[in-house]
């Protein structure tokens, strides 16, 4: 079987390039390591400079993407897969994954991650899970997780589920 990381990721052609030359790295990273790579599939912001990477390296990238969204794919993707809702597309992308990497991104990103982080507090999803908190990017999210498990809401084990390397380097070191 294949093996192959979901990646959630902004679409925003306004975001810092910095997040994006991150995004590359780890596609480059991933793709080196033998991974096929799972995104939204955009063909801008984070989710486009994944898919060029993809492109270079000559890796595997599938693009999940709600119908309503035709004309919005990257053309150079490896494949799409279409699904009716957005959220089928959240399940066909993590759909045979062995992990789920949330990098900097808005609020679908956050939808994504919050959603991959339940199921899997839940046993529905198998997969680790990872938000890239690149230049400090996730701290607000880590301190809203503590908050949770100060109050009680939940769990320190579940708060655990999710990783926060903050480099890419650190990211990929959980793959090799």
């Amino acid at each position: 079987m294949e093996k192959k990381v979901v990646i959630y990721c902004s679409a925003s052609k306004k975001i810092d390039p910095k997040f994006n030359a991150a995004a590359r790295e780890v596609t480059r990273a991933l793709h080196s390591l033998g991974y096929a790579i799972v995104s939204g599939g955009g063909a801008v912001g984070t989710m486009g400079a994944i898919t060029d990477e993809s492109i270079k390296c000559g890796g595997c990238h599938v693009a999940v993407l709600p119908s309503f969204m035709k004309g919005l794919e990257n053309p150079g993707v490896s494949r799409v897969v279409w699904t009716e809702t957005m959220s089928e597309r959240k399940e066909k992308m993590r759909e045979d994954t062995c992990a789920a990497i949330a990098l900097p991104g808005g609020i679908g990103t956050l939808d994504e991650l919050a959603e991959t982080h339940t199921l899997r507090k839940l046993g529905r999803y198998k997969g680790d899970v990872y938000a890239l908190n690149f230049d400090g990017f996730y701290n607000p999210l880590i301190e809203l997780l503590d908050h949770f498990v100060a109050t009680g809401m939940l769990e320190p084990k579940d708060r655990d589920l999710i990783k926060f390397p903050t480099t890419p380097e650190e990211l990929i070191s959980y793959f090799k």
